[in-house]
């Protein structure tokens, strides 16, 4: 296995060249073309505006205002999460074609649908940066500093589970919908849309088995709420995780590498 995690790093013109044309792939034929990029998630913050501020008021405390702006921290990185693992689901099938011929690197496309999904996240960021500056939220740049490694350790969870995803749904088609389900059970066990602090103290203990929990609170704390970070060891711990979940899902990959081109 680490003699192909070495490999792997040979692809990496590849893997830029597959990233290159998922990103052309995806607005190809359509009028305002990679502009959707940042339109997106500009349309997705005024919808949380309009929300929760116009349509669902409620009393939250001056700290987690502006509302929608909060949410976004959370929102943002889940959309990247949850996108690169629905669209992992299929992408060893769909690349069918890819996979069959000689030497061609199948761990490589997974790969490619969580980097896709990294550039929509950074450009998202802007997004997020241009809604600090407008509604003059305080940002410690001390605390900013943890960001890229807030990003890194996404980074290794996604991709480990997207290897885990991509080849057992060539073999167990329902996967795919089944990750539907269980992804949108998790959106709500996850405090995006609410603070941690607004759960039962009891249940606090279970909400912070999600690794996600973790990571949506460091956005938070980074991007938008006041006072010290205080979930550096959590994260430390959730990056050690992701570590061995990429590993695992390397391995698990290796082990059923050679039965993806007849199950594709």
């Amino acid at each position: 296995m680490l003699a192909n995690l070495r490999r792997l790093a040979g692809y990496r013109a590849l893997i830029q060249s597959l990233v290159a044309r998922d990103l052309k792939a995806r607005y190809r034929g359509s009028v305002l073309g990679f502009f959707w990029s940042f339109v997106n998630p500009v349309l997705l913050l005024s919808i949380y505006t309009f929300v929760f501020t116009v349509v669902m008021p409620a009393s939250r405390g001056a700290a987690l205002e502006p509302y929608a702006v909060f949410i976004f921290c959370g929102l943002l990185p889940w959309t990247w999460f949850t996108s690169s693992v629905l669209e992992s689901a299929t992408v060893l099938v769909s690349g069918g074609n890819l996979i069959r011929k000689v030497l061609f690197p199948a761990e490589v496309l997974p790969i490619v649908t969580v980097l896709a999904g990294f550039v929509h996240f950074c450009l998202g960021l802007l997004i997020v940066a241009g809604a600090i500056v407008y509604f003059h939220v305080d940002v410690s740049l001390t605390e900013l500093l943890w960001l890229p490694v807030i990003i890194l350790v996404q980074m290794l969870f996604t991709l480990g589970l997207a290897l885990l995803v991509s080849v057992i749904t060539v073999h167990f088609r329902d996967m795919r919908d089944l990750l539907g389900n269980v992804l949108q059970l998790w959106f709500f066990a996850t405090p995006i849309l609410y603070p941690l602090g607004n759960v039962p103290e009891r249940m606090q203990p279970v909400m912070k088995l999600n690794p996600f929990t973790h990571l949506a609170r460091a956005y938070q704390e980074v991007l938008f709420l006041p006072g010290p970070f205080t979930e550096a060891r959590s994260l430390l711990i959730v990056g050690a995780f992701a570590l061995a979940l990429l590993l695992i899902g390397f391995a698990v990959f290796e082990r059923l590498r050679d039965t993806v081109p007849e199950a594709g």
